[in-house]
């Protein structure tokens, strides 16, 4: 039997993986695999995990399902007393001291937005806003909207003191929102649990956002995890096989909007201040989470071009599958990626045909 990952998008675990693998008499006693569900951050995290007794298992979960609400609590921009909605209030009148664990955050986060020119940018509160996806209603701001929080975009507004460990904000209006790395980094935080248990095999998902595959189930080389063409038929057009690695994946086939015919996007161009368009579907892999779960966005927003030019220079190790175009004729851009891809469904581009994407 192989186990097979399908993640919302990335990986939803197929049916045959609810049956543990046999026990054999030489494997006394058998692990068997046990899985755990739980809501946070806005989607439902997954926990599937190997062990020897489901009182075993389940204090497992428990606890990395705590870590996951502790990290929410810390960073959510949903809650008013959340770390981050202090600092939203606080840091544009004066420099906020925050705990280390969410200043070690915010400078991931300002690394990826100097790294990729802004193409990623957790200053995109008031953005969110504006079009609407921040209380999921949607709607098309007017230019007036658009021009009104301008100068509150940018990730250059915010200022990091890694000496007296404060943030401040340089422009009044400044709202964080962790969405384009959070999940990731409550990941990380979880299989950081999961290692100190000696968990040796066990697969962690932050809804359709984030995977982290720890080790391999009995006898084999790894979690299999099919990825799709970003269609709403959810096309397979690649398989990969991890272990001990993340994989991170952005879309627009859970988040949109549709106002006059025409379909808008949640992840947005911090740049432009629009929904970004003619990208369906991202992957990447990476062995941090938070990694991987910014780089997602990253290459959601640039062009395949830019996006290859951004790998080559920041993250050299990292594998990357984007697929670009229109659903019924998608384009795909490979960047490492080691297993074969459905040409048929989305051709490869060329390298000359990449040439002129960028900004």
């Amino acid at each position: 039997m192989q186990t097979v990952v399908r993640l919302g998008w990335i990986v939803t675990i197929a049916a045959a993986i609810a049956l543990a693998i046999p026990a054999r008499c030489h494997m006394a006693p058998a692990r068997k695999l046990y899985t755990f569900r739980h809501p946070a951050m806005g989607t439902q995290f997954a926990l599937y995990v190997y062990a020897r007794t489901e009182a075993e298992a389940s204090g497992v979960a428990d606890e990395v399902f705590e870590e996951v609400d502790r990290i929410e609590q810390e960073l959510s921009n949903y809650r008013e007393t959340s770390e981050l909605s202090r600092i939203d209030r606080e840091a544009a009148s004066t420099p906020v001291t925050t705990d280390p664990e969410t200043f070690r955050f915010l400078q991931a986060s300002q690394h990826w937005s100097e790294g990729s020119d802004g193409a990623f940018d957790i200053s995109v509160g008031p953005l969110m806003k504006a079009w609407g996806f921040f209380n999921h209603s949607g709607r098309v701001p007017s230019e007036e909207d658009l021009d009104r929080i301008r100068p509150m975009v940018g990730y250059r507004n915010i200022a990091l003191d890694p000496a007296t460990r404060t943030v401040a904000f340089r422009v009044p209006g400044v709202e964080l929102d962790p969405g384009g790395i959070g999940k990731g980094f409550a990941v990380d935080a979880a299989v950081t649990i999961l290692r100190a248990r000696h968990i040796s095999a066990a697969l962690i998902s932050a809804g359709s956002s984030t995977v982290y595959a720890l080790g391999a189930p009995p006898g084999k080389r790894g979690w299999r995890v099919v990825v799709p063409d970003g269609s709403p038929d959810r096309v397979p057009i690649s398989t990969v096989l991890l272990r001990d690695t993340s994989l991170s994946s952005a879309n627009c086939s859970e988040k949109n909007f549709i106002a006059s015919g025409r379909l808008y996007c949640h992840i947005m161009d911090p740049r432009t201040l629009r929904p970004v368009e003619g990208r369906l579907h991202v992957s990447i892999i990476d062995p941090s989470a938070t990694t991987s779960d910014a780089l997602s966005n990253v290459l959601f927003v640039d062009t395949p071009a830019e996006s290859l030019a951004f790998l080559k220079r920041y993250a050299p190790e990292a594998h990357a599958l984007i697929v670009s175009g229109k659903a019924d004729v998608p384009r795909c851009t490979v960047f490492q990626w080691q297993t074969p891809v459905e040409t048929k469904r989305c051709p490869l581009f060329q390298k000359q045909e990449l040439v002129g994407q960028g900004r």
